[in-house]
């Protein structure tokens, strides 16, 4: 994921005590209010639910207070009158009238955002999961794993207005998504409730700090390929050098300080994808000098990378949530739709012609495979090196984010707090240099990175969250819904565990040669 600063816009405003009983939300409020989710039930009355706290945000966006999600029955007991309005109430309501938003995106915007969520260093692994898939396999394959994870991202939007609907909030965040399904879901599955949000909470918390590791690595081998040509330092010492910069840069704690850096990075990005596209597509072999299908045994490989490339789900809602007309942003031509087009024609192509073009010699990045001694191809390895240095700080914003306010709420002074944070984040940038130190294999650790994070939130966690959220409203005709999740999730499982393993095996097969 990129740099989503101008999503950081989101206004609260207090509200009096008693504006949260009511049935019906009659002017603009903030982002997650406090409001009815017992009453879903209807008549099923019962005790009320105290009010339980939100973990730190987990996105980009931190859009909610600590008991955003408070769970209440006030009106409970009342008639069958007051339950038919509520019922009324549930259905007319549209969260999306409900959002007060300081500096809302247009529909360009967002597709920016989006495309900047999705397009990181996934895109350059890509002919290294076309090498463990096949020719033939990886196209189609890479292809259909897109569809499948746009529909996933559907999924958690629809998911998401339903949820708001029913608890008449306005905009709810991935982790509340999940606690929000299981909080009103089957009653036996309630009491899992905050268990649900804290599971999704850890992946994203995971998926970041794979990220990081990927992006300290990707810089160090890129860095080291070029200075290679004039002399040879093991790649550690370059991941050594590189430790203090990295600490320094994320001691910055304000997203706002960090826009000049997201601007540089992308500007740097799409000017070394272009030039590695011109070195791809000169000279092109046959397509007989490749393997149309690799064997099983690394089809696990390719789905880790694969998966590990289109990482953008957690970008989702906060985009949807911070939109100017948000009904844009689904639909067959709406703005996912047509960013996740884009990105999977990208990742095809980079995938397809990289490895026609280097075939079995590919390597985890396709910059690693451009001419040693070409001045052009060391000044692509040295831009998109400075890009990924530079995109590091944005993507540990995140996992910092999540964890530092529990940190800091354990000092009373400021002025512990504020060292309490520095020393956190010393020894979270530590922490990532010492698993980039552990790996030093770039196509491992996207592989790994992508099996058991990715995975987790692209394709386990959003059927999950649709077969519990549509358990009281039905699964549709022959419950087409159910069968259709059961497989996702089928798959998504399969995926976790065989690409873990294969991706585990990997990489202690390379650290005992």
């Amino acid at each position: 994921m990129e740099d989503l600063t101008p999503l950081t816009n989101l206004q609260q405003i207090p509200i009096p005590e008693g504006a949260a009983r009511k049935k019906k939300m009659t002017e603009r409020q903030p982002l997650l209010l406090q409001s009815d989710a017992s009453d879903y039930e209807g008549s099923r009355g019962g005790p009320a639910r105290p009010a339980r706290s939100s973990p730190p945000d987990n996105t980009l966006v931190n859009v909610h207070s600590e008991d955003s999600i408070a769970v209440h029955a006030a009106a409970s007991g009342s008639g069958s009158g007051d339950d038919d309005q509520a019922a009324l109430d549930k259905a007319s309501y549209n969260p999306t009238l409900h959002r007060t938003l300081e500096h809302p995106t247009s529909n360009s915007e967002t597709l920016v955002h989006l495309l900047k969520g999705n397009i990181g260093t996934g895109i350059l692994a890509m002919p290294d999961a076309f090498k463990n898939a096949g020719l033939y396999v990886g196209l189609f394959g890479t292809l259909i794993m897109g569809a499948i994870c746009t529909h996933c991202m559907h999924m958690l939007v629809n998911c998401s207005h339903e949820l708001c609907r029913r608890l008449q909030q306005p905009a709810l965040d991935f982790s509340d998504v999940a606690y929000c399904s299981f909080e009103t879901g089957p009653l036996g599955l309630r009491r899992y409730s905050l268990l649900a949000r804290r599971i999704v909470t850890t992946f994203l918390f995971i998926t970041q700090i794979g990220f990081c590791c990927v992006y300290f690595l990707f810089v160090a081998l890129n860095i080291k390929d070029v200075m290679d040509h004039y002399f040879k330092i093991d790649v550690h010492i370059y991941l050594l050098i590189m430790l203090m910069p990295m600490i320094v840069l994320n001691l910055v704690r304000n997203l706002k300080y960090l826009t000049p850096v997201s601007l540089i990075a992308a500007i740097l990005t799409v000017a070394g994808l272009a030039i590695t596209f011109s070195y791809m597509l000169h000279d092109l072999p046959d397509v007989h000098t490749v393997k149309p299908i690799a064997s099983w045994a690394t089809l696990p490989l390719y789905f880790g990378t694969a998966i590990y490339a289109f990482e953008g789900i957690g970008v989702v809602l906060p985009l949807e949530n911070n939109m100017r007309t948000p009904d844009d942003f689904g639909g067959t031509t709406g703005v996912l739709n047509t960013g996740m087009v884009v990105v999977a024609c990208l990742y095809t192509s980079v995938g397809f012609f990289g490895y026609l073009k280097y075939g079995e010699d590919v390597k985890g990045s396709i910059t690693l495979n451009l001419p040693q001694g070409d001045g052009l191809s060391q000044l692509v390895r040295l831009t998109m090196a400075v890009a990924i240095f530079l995109s590091y700080t944005l993507q540990f914003y995140v996992p910092v984010n999540i964890v530092e306010p529990f940190v800091r709420s354990h000092f009373d002074t400021t002025r512990a707090k504020d060292l309490a944070a520095t020393i956190l984040r010393t020894v979270l940038v530590t922490f990532t240099f010492l698993l980039a130190t552990c790996i030093p294999n770039l196509g491992s650790i996207i592989s790994l990175v992508g099996a058991v994070s990715s995975s987790a939130l692209a394709l386990i966690a959003p059927p999950i969250i649709e077969i519990i959220t549509y358990y009281h409203v039905g699964y549709g005709r022959y419950n087409w819904m159910l069968w259709k999740d059961f497989l996702i999730l089928i798959f998504g499982l399969c995926g976790f565990v065989f690409g873990t393993w294969a991706s585990l095996a990997q990489i202690l097969n390379d650290r005992t040669h």
